[in-house]
């Protein structure tokens, strides 16, 4: 495991109770559970970065395909900017718990990407 991935695991877990527990408390989207998404979408940025700053040094190759590491990128990266507007146009208390299902789902991403990267993340 990559200290990227552990970062990544506390970032998705905490995002993700921080949206439940609003979803609870709240009847409109929270702004923790915003700054919580953004803290998602940061950690991907970061992310994205240090993965193509590791792919031009050629420290470590791609064990897998490469169209499909950067898709998934990709994909994460849009995921939380997707259910931020989301959520902007639904201002409704299930708008938090829409928020909270990005940090699982980015969670699966990164793990995938990771295997995708080594060949097995444990």
């Amino acid at each position: 495991m990559t200290l990227m991935f552990l970062v990544g695991a506390v970032v998705c877990a905490g995002s993700t109770v921080i949206c439940w527990v609003m979803t609870a408390l709240r009847n409109h989207p929270a702004d923790s559970s915003i700054i919580s998404l953004a803290a998602v979408e940061l950690y991907l940025l970061f992310y994205g970065v240090y993965a193509a700053v590791r792919q031009m040094g050629f420290a470590a190759s791609i064990a897998g395909e490469g169209w499909e590491f950067w898709g998934y990128v990709l994909t994460a990266l849009l995921l939380p900017v997707g259910v931020f507007v989301w959520a902007m146009v639904d201002r409704t208390r299930w708008s938090n718990l829409v928020m909270g299902f990005v940090g699982p789902v980015v969670f699966v991403m990164v793990y995938r990407m990771e295997e995708i990267w080594w060949g097995s993340v444990l």
